[in-house]
């Protein structure tokens, strides 16, 4: 971690989760812009008229004076980026929130820095905050996955290298990291709409995707988006889990 010898330092993060210590503190998971996830003690944020309690719930975007301690660091002063009201105002946003949180705490190492991954975050809770449409989420993960080298083939068979139009590509192999033709095909069943859409967010066509309305289709993207970020991570998403159960 920089700093070294210097053990105040200002950063910025984003609150990823929270838990209890002792009577009256806080432990804050925070992934920071320069430090990458950073965990630190918020002291008497439990107590009522806590200084910056509310300040520090998940998916705040905090300017932060952090204390550097040989484990956890101490929260010295937090002061808010933007509000955090447009990510509560509907059960929608707060779900897509934590989603990407959870995300974002997997794929991150404790400080080390990993600005993109940050920029990442916020973008997309930016996103989520003024338009949460069904591919926000599915769409923060495949770029995920394209940012850590796992961007998946689409353009050509993985197992014989078949391409369009001599190819029909049917379906999409976890294992294998891209699309089969008719052929070849094994894993999942894709469709040329879900193959589209994810073509345009992986292509450069973001926002056409992003304003894509609900459909079989989103839905088909999502569900691969997850089952494929699962695998690279080699667990369950928590919050995917508990979407499921309740749906």
């Amino acid at each position: 971690m920089s700093g070294r010898g210097h053990p105040l330092y200002r950063d910025t993060g984003v609150v990823l989760r929270h838990y209890k210590l002792g009577e009256a503190d806080r432990i804050v998971v925070i992934l920071t812009e320069e430090h990458g996830k950073v965990r630190a003690v918020a002291k008497g944020v439990r107590k009522t008229g806590s200084r910056f309690g509310a300040r520090l719930e998940p998916l705040s975007h905090v300017r932060l004076l952090l204390y550097q301690g040989r484990e956890l660091d101490i929260v010295s002063q937090a002061e808010s980026v933007e509000p955090l009201a447009p990510l509560l105002s509907t059960l929608d946003r707060a779900s897509q929130g934590i989603a990407v949180l959870e995300a974002a705490d997997q794929l991150a190492l404790e400080r080390e820095p990993n600005p993109q991954l940050y920029r990442m975050l916020v973008g997309v809770l930016r996103t989520i905050a003024a338009r949460p449409g069904p591919l926000v989420v599915p769409a923060f993960y495949w770029k995920l996955l394209a940012a850590e080298g796992l961007r998946p083939q689409l353009d050509e068979c993985v197992r014989c290298g078949g391409t369009e139009p001599e190819a029909t590509f049917a379906a999409f192999d976890l294992a294998e990291g891209g699309v089969h033709c008719r052929a070849c095909r094994s894993g999942t069943a894709i469709t040329p709409a879900a193959l589209a859409l994810l073509r345009d967010v992986l292509g450069g066509r973001l926002n056409e995707a992003l304003s894509a309305p609900e459909s079989p289709a989103t839905h088909e993207v999502a569900l691969l988006a997850t089952r494929a970020l699962e695998h690279h991570l080699e667990r369950r998403l928590r919050t995917i889990a508990m979407f499921e159960r309740h749906d």
